[in-house]
């Protein structure tokens, strides 16, 4: 199905009014059940309320944790002059979010439904076939027919949990309320509305869902407000734009499929299946070392002459398809990621046949991987590894929304379980997918007594101390996004620190008897197996964060101090920071993007002016330059953006520095207007080589 205008329109008012029911819903719970009132900012003492059960009781301490968490970071991001402003702030984000989960975790449910990999559940409500068996196995021991069928969910939910927990886990921060039954029924009434059922079985449909969240209204507010965002929810959502299907694949056709395309020296059905893939009629694919004649004079030749001129491709070394990396910088929903799924699943299974025609030797290898072929016993069983290879290793995003976060996980998940399907490969055979590659780019939490609880019980303390400039440069990560150079930043800290270790060490070497006493004090507090002696920046790197994420685990479980909910989400957002840190260290074959595009917030112009020098002027532009620093050499970006910077004068400088020196343009595309949903803007799609 096309989503046209008339299609689109539809959705929206779907997500319009399902936000409205669960808005209106939690407030009402927060209020009446939990004493927390997003009218005014109160949160009663938990022990004014009465007659909660124990997991009522248990979610009240939870909200009123999350709370004090959003409260920590909103007075780290603004000072604590506008108390009140941030006690509103922080409550209407716990019902915004819950909101958002519950939406999302029904519409998951729904399209799994369309998809044929989830019994009948939500289609037909308390009459569903799922259902149906559930309350008959049951009987009355769950309670009436709405309290059994809220069970019923819940158990799909901790199923579903195991694979995506990021969404479905009823434990976590953001997805603990639930709908009553009067108004679950309302939303069931929506969700199987005849505009809206068809769409459940497109891919497309959970991108809009994220888009439509927040409505036209909110953001032209914003915009009215204030020409710059100011602050990082305004620049997400001033910025979702959805992708149009037929810009992702043209834009992927000539990254991935044209990277694919070069390993293979155009031995590959993607040419047939990349409707959008350039080629021109006369390619010659150059051998490893050699080199391509001079090129005569094309002073003078007409178009069809020019286009009938033999083009040189430099050899591109065939890689391991486990390590062929895509980001997506700003993915939102995940747009890219899904048709970059379809292309390498294409990639994948013409990699194993490659493999046993050409040879173990055939393809270019990271950290010592095992042969494809000695991994899995046939071509039968890799295939059905592929979906998960791909999640786990290929495709990447960051947002700086944790509700993108939550959508472009589930729509990978949702691609991988259709593959499968596809494939009939039952349930209980698929394997576990163990992890994605989906960053949320957010600030380090606020606590600073949680911070300094836990770095001082770091050992050794050189850890402490890198963790606390890992928090203090992590500061502009949920504005700026991959725009923040957190690989720079912290380049000298890690330096520094395995200096000082090593020093230590040396200073302990040249007295035995004192090293053998510190040696034994170490093994007593868990402080061996931490060898720098001869290691470089990244080695350290490497087994400092395994010691502080592990160290994580235990102050997150830790009660000493009777805060551990709130413990938990400080070390969880901790390690999200690691997650983010360390995908930036990475470097990427196919960079794709829809990026931010406009002025930044004032405040991080400083930052930005020092490490975009001639791109400061619009965050385009910066993505597009930092997305070419995380590119490896002959690697591929694809952007749609505005058209602004490719033709006005004042940003001859970036053209110059990033599109003809730092890369060199592939295909342009001009698109003009209409492009970007109600995107106010011309847009161009272009393709960029990395030199």
């Amino acid at each position: 199905m096309a989503f046209d205008q008339t299609t689109r329109n539809r959705l929206n008012r779907f997500v319009a009014d399902s936000r409205g029911v669960l808005a209106t819903e939690f407030t009402r719970q927060l209020q009446a059940t939990y004493g927390m009132n997003p009218a005014t900012g109160d949160v009663a003492d938990i022990n004014s309320l009465a007659g909660l059960t124990p997991h009522q009781q248990e979610t009240a301490q939870l909200l009123r944790d999350t709370f004090e968490h959003y409260l920590a970071a909103n007075d780290h991001a603004k000072g604590k002059s506008k108390e009140k402003e941030s006690r509103l702030a922080a409550l209407d984000r716990i019902v915004r979010e819950q909101a958002f989960t519950v939406l999302n975790r029904l519409a998951a449910l729904r399209m799994s439904e369309a998809r044929g990999f989830l019994t009948e559940s939500l289609a037909n409500g308390y009459d569903s076939k799922g259902f149906q068996l559930f309350h008959r196995l049951a009987g009355t021991s769950l309670g009436e027919t709405g309290e059994a069928y809220t069970h019923y969910l819940f158990s799909i939910f901790d199923e579903f949990a195991l694979d995506l927990s990021v969404l479905f886990d009823r434990f976590a921060t953001q997805g603990r309320l639930f709908p009553s039954a009067p108004i679950l029924q309302e939303l069931l009434a929506l969700i199987n509305d005849d505009e809206v059922a068809p769409l459940w079985s497109e891919d497309e449909t959970i991108g809009w869902i994220y888009q439509y969240f927040n409505s036209q209204e909110e953001r032209k507010k914003m915009r009215d407000a204030s020409q710059a965002p100011r602050n990082s929810r305004e620049l997400a959502v001033r910025n979702q734009f959805f992708t149009p299907r037929y810009v992702v694949e043209f834009l992927t056709d000539n990254t991935l499929g044209r990277i694919w395309y070069e390993m293979t020296k155009g031995q590959t059905k993607l040419i047939n299946e990349c409707g959008y893939l350039v080629k021109r009629p006369n390619e010659i694919f150059l051998n490893e070392g050699e080199q391509a004649p001079e090129l005569e004079s094309i002073e003078g030749l007409s178009q069809d002459e020019l286009l009938q001129q033999t083009v040189y491709i430099e050899h591109r070394a065939l890689k391991d398809p486990r390590d062929i990396k895509m980001l997506d910088p700003a993915c939102g929903s995940m747009h890219f990621g899904l048709y970059c799924f379809d292309l390498f699943e294409r990639i994948y299974e013409e990699a194993w046949d490659i493999e046993v025609a050409q040879g173990t030797e055939c393809f270019i290898r990271e950290n010592n991987q095992d042969l494809l072929t000695q991994t899995y016993s046939d071509k039968a069983e890799f295939l059905t590894h592929v979906p998960r290879l791909i999640i786990e290793n290929n495709i990447h995003g960051v947002d700086i929304d944790p509700r993108a976060a939550q959508v472009a996980g589930m729509s990978l998940w949702q691609r991988a379980h259709n593959s499968w399907q596809k494939a009939s490969v039952k349930p209980q055979l698929r394997p576990q997918i163990t992890k994605s590659n989906i960053v949320c780019a957010e600030p380090m939490p606020g606590e600073k007594e949680l911070l300094q609880e836990f770095t001082s019980q770091l050992k050794p303390t050189v850890l402490g101390q890198l963790v606390e400039v890992i928090f203090e440069k992590m500061q502009l990560a949920g504005e700026a996004g991959t725009l923040l150079k957190i690989e720079k930043e912290i380049e000298d800290a890690i330096a520094g620190a395995k200096a000082v270790w090593q020093q230590q060490n040396q200073a302990l070497s040249q007295f035995p008897d004192l090293a053998k006493v510190a040696k034994q004090q170490s093994e007593g507090k868990g402080e061996v197996d931490f060898d720098v002696s001869d290691i470089d920046d990244e080695g350290f790197w490497q087994q400092a964060e395994q010691k502080i994420l592990d160290a994580l685990v235990q102050y997150a479980s830790s009660a000493s101090s009777g805060m551990t909910e709130q413990k938990r989400l400080f070390a969880s957002d901790t390690a999200k920071g690691f997650a983010f840190i360390d995908l930036c260290k990475k470097e990427f074959d196919v960079v794709l993007m829809n990026p931010p595009f406009g002025l930044p917030k004032q405040e991080n112009k400083p930052y930005f002016a020092k490490n975009y020098s001639y791109s400061k002027n619009d965050l385009l532009t910066m993505f597009v330059d930092r997305g070419a620093v995380l590119l490896n050499r002959k690697s591929l970006l694809g952007a749609i953006t505005s058209r602004t910077p490719l033709f006005i004068s004042s940003f001859e400088k970036w053209r110059v520095e990033t599109g003809l020196k730092k890369c060199k343009p592939i295909v342009v595309a001009d698109l003009g207007h209409g492009v970007m949903d109600d995107a106010m803007v011309e847009a161009a799609a272009f393709v960029l080589e990395a030199s």
